[in-house]
């Protein structure tokens, strides 16, 4: 490796070096990046929860091996479901977790370069205003197995599909009534590539921009070229966008060229007997089942700091999860072993006594009293984590480790 690579030692690393890292370390050595940027691009409809620390850890932790950027962006183009308390929500405990970013952006920033963007395509005859049902269009798009095909309106000329995209923009137009989609191919084998939707009509009122705009764009439009944007190098995403990549690699063949981002998937990590999907956390809430995000049942990193549970026994877990080109559910016990290995020289301990029996050693002296070390678990932690309680003639123990008459084999 070039000296003058800015990597670190295996020991300061943050993230354990996987296959991400070799790509990373291959792009540097051939030039094809100066610095690694990255990004956490988390939705705002909803609070982030476990799996966000993971992720979180994989974007931030790889970014400060390199000595790169990681910008924290907020994908909000669903303005049905975003709110800015998730927004604020979702900061407020990457910041918790100790990660620091170098940008803080939106994809709503974005929107009228990105609708520049989709009018390009439009003239350049890679887009086109489809006027087709969303059921029709689901039908169109064919099976695994069938080729889609073509929609009647694909053939809409250059001219046409622009003035129906502005009176889109105008708002002109009701839900439904058109779509605006790429023109790929109906016949690719990766369905995702059958003429994507880039943009959609949504009267609704967005957080941020209220109701400026009656069109948003599509997550696979609007994503990649997000990335591109802010001069992303490495956007690292879930296994579950490998299908995406092909849309994200036609965008930037076709609207952003060299140098432009690319996009590595890594494999899911769920955990078990744990819930991390916010539809069903926010169905949980809605029900009435508990009181809010960060109730310290639900899984959300709210939820979890109310519990107790220190952000260095987070970043600990998701280091220990490791990264791996596989899905793959985690056992639930290496996270409780995190946090309890995290909080084990730290948490103070407190003794006391539930449902006492005064206990009177005749044989002791009435007026004295010694203070002597209690016993302590684990046994490996320094001394200093010990204490020292009083014995004297009056004691109090346990109510259930007193019997009278105790059966052979009780020794409490």
């Amino acid at each position: 490796m070039n000296m003058d690579i800015p990597t670190k030692s295996e020991k300061e690393r943050t993230v354990t070096p996987n296959f991400i890292t070799d790509i990373i370390d291959e792009d540097l050595e051939a030039g094809r990046v100066e610095e690694v940027v990255t990004r956490f691009p988390p939705e705002p409809n909803g609070y982030a929860h476990l799996g966000h620390a993971i992720a979180s850890f994989i974007d931030f932790g790889i970014a400060n091996d390199y000595g790169g950027r990681c910008n924290l962006r907020f994908d909000d183009t669903n303005p049905t479901a975003e709110r800015m308390e998730f927004a604020e929500a979702l900061e407020r405990d990457v910041a918790w977790l100790g990660w620091r970013w170098d940008g803080k952006f939106f994809a709503s920033d974005y929107f009228e370069q990105l609708y520049e963007f989709a009018l390009r395509l439009i003239e350049e005859g890679k887009a086109y205003v489809d006027s087709l049902s969303e059921e029709e269009i689901q039908d169109y798009r064919g099976t695994v197995t069938e080729a889609g095909r073509e929609s009647p309106y694909r053939k809409r000329s250059v001219e046409e599909s622009l003035e129906l995209f502005k009176g889109m923009r105008r708002g002109d137009f009701p839900e439904g009534a058109h779509v605006l989609r790429a023109k790929i191919d109906m016949a690719n084998p990766n369905m995702k590539m059958r003429d994507p939707l880039l943009y959609r009509i949504r009267h609704e009122a967005h957080y941020r921009t209220g109701n400026e705009w009656p069109i948003y764009p599509m997550y696979d439009f609007q994503h990649p070229l997000s990335d591109a944007i802010e001069g992303v190098t490495h956007s690292l995403c879930s296994l579950e966008f490998v299908e995406n990549r092909a849309v994200y690699d036609w965008l930037m063949e076709n609207l952003i060229g060299s140098p432009r981002p690319y996009q590595h998937e890594f494999g899911r990590r769920s955990i078990e007997y744990t819930v991390v999907s916010k539809r069903k956390l926010a169905q949980l809430i809605q029900e009435g089942h508990v009181s809010g995000w960060d109730d310290p049942r639900m899984p959300t990193l709210a939820g979890t700091r109310r519990r107790g549970v220190r952000p260095e026994a987070l970043r600990e877990f998701a280091s220990r999860v490791g990264i791996s080109r596989t899905n793959r559910t985690v056992d639930i016990a290496l996270l409780e072993y995190a946090i309890r290995d995290d909080l084990n020289t730290r948490a103070p301990r407190v003794m006391a006594v539930l449902d006492p029996v005064k206990v009177v050693i005749t044989n002791y002296p009435e007026d004295e009293e010694e203070w002597v070390d209690a016993p302590y678990w684990p046994h490996d932690v320094p001394k200093e984590g010990s204490r020292k309680v009083p014995f004297s003639r009056e004691l109090y123990i346990e109510r259930e480790d007193f019997l009278e008459n105790p059966p052979k084999g009780f020794y409490r």
